[in-house]
């Protein structure tokens, strides 16, 4: 990674440019690969970079970067150990005089104990427990005190192409500026972005405290490493663009972000409609981590297999009553990883308006057809269990700390030929639940 920097140099807009002939500069991407091991995708990575300030990618990591009390070595990269109170979160100004709860709050007892019923099992779904990222495979843990934070490389940025792109969702100028088959117009808005959904959505009429589901988890693939797939839980307020606030928290395979074609587990926030502020992870001050052994934004393992063992995991977010602040607890052994303070949101500091639950991937269409990206598992609803993959046990949480279960409900499917979501009731341990997902592009999504 410390060779980027004097290469970037090399190629900047301030030094002179005389053009090369073609066959040179396939011979010099030749060379390069052979002589110091620069691949020609990594040569085209640095001749990208010189449009890119350096400089503030640089100082984008000095400041995200906090020290690290100890490191480990994963799976995923550099774990760096830092103290829970240098963490990014308390670099944001509305959270200069934040006070971290040493002891996080108690779940609310209803809620607790629908949430110790969700995980209910039966011989065909394994629950995950403790050990479901990659990085406890070694054993090693950050010391009392601190929370585990990945690392971010220069080359992480570099794959999104700024800074601002990304900690954040992929918006249609940014993907069209990494993939030339994606088109902008000027009167392109949030509807125009490429992102295609199978989800389920609830607008009760009422504030809501919290949403809770049992997710089965995929490793999905990924056509393109501009493009996204996720599986997760939304919590929003606001329905002016401007003014819209959402917390979410599930999994999602994005080579762009992460590197690799692994399944991460992931959070989001935002007070502005996806617009300038908020990020994934901890990518930007807000998120305030907790856990000693969970990581946001790690792989996760083990998936399930087709018409083979199926695993699953809850995440449940709720809001403390007393401090207004919304927290995520993750897996079936309740683990609260940390929580958004409600100082960060405006719409969303006195409640939810809506909670909503599916999948959702970025279509760039590549080679001038629809995305193969698939969503969940790949396979269409239809398909049922141990194919299509599913959430189970959908459930909120009012103001009053009654848990319920959606009501006023309405589907939300971009393109059923593409992915498509099928909901259905059962008194069992599956309870309100919904079977979602599909390959993409195939004869009847072209």
């Amino acid at each position: 990674m410390g060779c980027l920097h004097p290469r970037n140099r090399r190629f900047s807009s301030s030094s002179s440019f005389v053009p090369l002939p073609l066959f040179l500069v396939f011979f010099l991407a030749i060379f390069l690969e052979k002589s110091v091991g620069v691949s020609v995708s990594e040569y085209s990575k640095y001749k990208q970079a010189s449009s890119l300030t350096i400089e503030s990618i640089q100082k984008y990591l000095a400041k995200i970067n906090k020290p690290a009390v100890m490191s480990i070595e994963s799976p995923d990269g550099i774990i760096d150990c830092v103290d829970k109170w240098k963490q990014p979160a308390f670099d944001h100004p509305l959270l200069k005089n934040h006070k971290l709860q040493l002891v996080p709050p108690e779940i609310p007892r209803a809620w607790k104990t629908k949430l110790d019923k969700m995980k209910q099992e039966n011989t065909n779904i394994s629950s995950v427990a403790s050990s479901w990222q990659l990085w406890h495979q070694n054993g090693t843990r950050c010391p009392q005190g601190t929370v585990p934070i990945l690392r971010v490389t220069e080359e992480d940025v570099l794959r999104a192409g700024s800074v601002h792109d990304f900690q954040r969702k992929p918006q249609k100028a940014a993907l069209a500026a990494l993939n030339p088959s994606v088109s902008v117009s000027p009167t392109d808005t949030d509807s125009d972005l490429p992102h295609e959904y199978a989800t389920i959505e609830t607008t009760p009429g009422y504030t809501l405290y919290g949403a809770a589901a049992a997710i089965n988890l995929w490793n999905p693939q990924v056509d393109d490493e501009a493009e996204m797939s996720i599986s997760q839980i939304w919590l929003s307020a606001g329905f002016e663009e401007s003014t819209q606030n959402t917390i979410e928290a599930g999994w999602m395979v994005y080579p762009r972000m992460f590197g690799d074609s692994n399944t991460h587990f992931f959070v989001f926030w935002t007070a502005d409609g996806y617009q300038s502020t908020g990020c994934y992870n901890l990518l930007c001050p807000g998120f305030v981590q907790v856990d000693e052994n969970i990581i946001v934004g790690a792989s996760i393992s083990p998936y399930s297999t087709i018409s083979g063992q199926q695993t699953e995991t809850i995440i449940n977010i709720w809001k403390d009553r007393g401090t207004g602040d919304w927290w995520l607890v993750y897996g079936p052994d309740s683990i609260k990883v940390g929580f958004w303070p409600a100082s960060l949101f405006t719409t969303l500091r006195e409640g939810a308006t809506s909670a909503q639950w599916g999948g959702e991937v970025t279509n760039t269409n590549p080679y001038g057809g629809h995305t193969s990206t698939q969503m969940g598992s790949g396979h269409f609803a239809e398909e049922g269990i141990g194919k299509a993959s599913y959430f189970r046990d959908l459930t909120m949480l009012e103001s009053n700390f009654a848990v319920t279960l959606p009501t006023e409900t309405a589907l939300d499917i971009t393109n059923a030929n593409c992915y498509n979501l099928d909901i259905s009731f059962s008194p069992d341990f599956m309870g309100l639940h919904f079977f979602y997902g599909g390959p993409g592009l195939n004869d009847n999504c072209p």
